[in-house]
């Protein structure tokens, strides 16, 4: 039943072009069905032939004639109907491929951070190259090839038995008895390769892994340990797909030998039929081409199904990814955010992340968070890691939903409003620039795709990025390479800064935006950060404290509370958990500090 079940999915796949699948059907009972006629002519050519001594000659040249031009045009209407087959069924299975390759790609994209998290990036690469090309495979295959050989089965096989019921009998058991064999063969074999399709996605997992952090691999001298891993994995790929192969070579070796054994038994069966008159040599002639055909279609039927059978958990799996669902589900009535001013407000919100395994909260990361962001100012979230610092403007950006409690932009709850309109009211300017493998001008693009050249330059000469992206071999065209590796630190950083300004959004998060900076390029940085901070509600997520000296209001988070609230100098009068915080990183400058207020 699962081999049905995800087969017939594939097929579901089609979707409105089941109609050419029809189409397809009947070409290939037509092409069965003219197969079928080359036996039963070559069998009434051999009567014929028998006849040859009672029949007056000019009888017998007719009758040849006859069934020769019948023949011809048997001949003609299967090369035909082969060609609208194959021509047809490319063009579809070619269609099908990109439009799955593509509903995948943006589904995963879709998808929330919580998904990505648990989720390979290699095993949905290898997910979705392994599960397309297998649909692509099995429609290709199936309506091209296959689709005859079951309508042959279908339908054609017992209409053998008005030919010559006995001899009919015989070719059906010994179909028959050939599909069992290889039902067997499936049933033994099925979870070993289920194994073996886990250990493929664990080795492209691997080479994923090392080969996106290759600059750590040769700077420990993993090359050898790596190495090894990778051996590992694949060795245990051999050990357990061997005894599968070998399960499907012995089907290999029984359809040959059928094939002789079905030729023996109908000459053997047919000859004692024809000694007592109840069958001619013509219909012996007949069933033996019968035989040939049958056991030659189902030897190649007996390939497609191990095919069929090897793809199975790679469809699976892409399938599985497919019929994720999003942690944060978007209603069917919501509506487009409405956020010309960026009031953000948290409501008692509280937060854990789902147990492993399971979609019960688990330990609690957030513990009624209530603070107010007024239109245009700043909000520093300061504490020690995992404070809840960035769990909460993960939530703002809707990556969660809260446990408990509510977030509002404008008085409008994000659970009622569009992922797409809320995202594009927020801007991120991250500790990593985050930058795509492309132009300088693609990566600008990314928050605002219509923006015009003038716009562009204007958001780089506030981000202080245009004197240095023109110094570049072919300006804003220049290939950045992956993660923007051809830039230094903070040319990649004041190109994060220019597509923030670019996208324009009235909500703006700073995640440690300057940490990994020295202090030359950070005084740039800032100074373009300041720019782009101008009018936008702003949230500064800060482990150095010495940048949120000017934030309107600072929030210490510890234990996922807000446990302290204020300006820098009044928390630093009151000398509580900001103050801890600040003396183990500025406690020379406290003194002056607290005297500059």
């Amino acid at each position: 039943m699962r081999f049905f079940k995800v087969y017939g999915r594939v097929l579901g796949l089609l979707g409105k072009d089941i109609r050419i699948a029809g189409f397809l059907a009947l070409a290939n009972l037509m092409v069965a069905g003219l197969q079928f006629l080359d036996p039963v002519l070559f069998g009434r050519v051999v009567n014929l032939l028998s006849q040859s001594d009672t029949l007056p000659r000019v009888e017998m040249w007719y009758q040849a004639a006859v069934l020769l031009g019948i023949w011809v045009a048997v001949g003609i209407g299967g090369i035909v109907s082969n060609v609208a087959v194959a021509l047809q069924t490319e063009r579809l299975a070619h269609r099908h491929r990109i439009k799955s390759m593509d509903r995948y790609f943006r589904h995963v994209l879709a998808m929330p951070l919580s998904f990505h998290g648990e989720t390979h990036s290699g095993r949905l690469m290898k997910s979705m190259l392994s599960g397309t090309d297998g649909l692509f495979g099995t429609w290709l295959v199936f309506f091209r090839d296959q689709l005859s050989t079951i309508l042959s089965a279908a339908v054609l096989l017992p209409m053998t038995l008005f030919l010559n019921w006995r001899l009919g009998l015989v070719l059906m058991v010994l179909v028959a008895v050939f599909l069992v064999m290889t039902g067997i063969v499936v049933r033994k074999t099925e979870t070993a390769q289920q194994r073996v399709e886990g250990l493929n996605s664990a080795l492209a997992g691997t080479a994923q892994d090392a080969l996106s952090n290759v600059m750590v691999v040769q700077s420990f001298t993993r090359l050898s340990a790596e190495g090894r891993l990778f051996s590992d994995i694949a060795n245990q790929v051999i050990r357990h797909q061997f005894p599968v192969l070998n399960w499907w070579a012995l089907v290999n070796v029984m359809t040959r030998a059928s094939s002789t054994l079905a030729i023996i038994t109908i000459v053997v069966i047919g000859t004692w039929l024809h000694i007592d008159g109840l069958a001619s040599v013509g219909d012996i002639v007949s069933f033996m081409g019968f035989a040939m055909l049958l056991i030659g279609r189902l030897e190649t039927a007996a390939s497609f199904v191990s095919s069929l059978f090897f793809k199975l958990p790679a469809l699976e799996d892409f399938f599985a990814v497919l019929d994720s669902r999003s942690s944060v589900p978007e209603k069917d009535d919501a509506r487009t955010l409405w956020a010309p001013r960026g009031d953000v407000r948290f409501e008692d919100v509280s937060f854990a992340y789902p147990a492993s395994g399971s979609s019960t909260p688990g330990v609690p990361v957030l513990g009624d968070v209530s603070f107010n962001a007024h239109p245009g100012t700043c909000i520093a979230l300061v504490g020690h890691t995992g404070a809840g610092k960035s769990t909460a403007m993960a939530l703002l950006q809707r990556l969660w939903d809260p446990t408990a409690g509510r977030i509002t932009i404008d008085g409008q709850d994000l659970r009622d409003i569009t992922l797409d309109s809320l995202r594009s009211s927020i801007g991120m300017v991250f500790q990593e620039s985050l930058l795509f493998n492309r132009s300088i001008r693609d990566n600008l693009l990314i928050g605002r795709p219509e923006a015009t050249d003038d716009e562009i330059e204007e958001a780089c000469r506030m981000a202080d990025a245009h004197e240095f992206i023109v110094r570049q071999q072919h300006g804003y065209d220049t290939m950045i390479g992956e993660r923007g590796t051809t830039l230094s630190g903070g040319q990649r950083q004041r190109l994060a800064i220019a597509r923030a300004l670019l996208k324009n959004p009235p909500i703006l998060i700073l995640d440690e935006a300057t940490s990994a900076l020295d202090a030359a390029t950070e005084a740039r940085v800032s100074k373009a950060l300041k720019t782009l901070m101008s009018g936008r509600t702003t949230f500064i997520i800060a482990h150095r404290l010495s940048t949120v000296r000017d934030a309107d209001e600072i929030l210490v988070f510890d234990g996922g509370r807000i446990v302290e609230r204020g300006s820098f100098n009044a928390l630093l009068a009151r000398r509580g958990r900001f103050a801890d915080l600040v003396e183990t990183q500025l406690s020379p400058a406290i003194p002056r500090l607290v005297a500059a207020e």
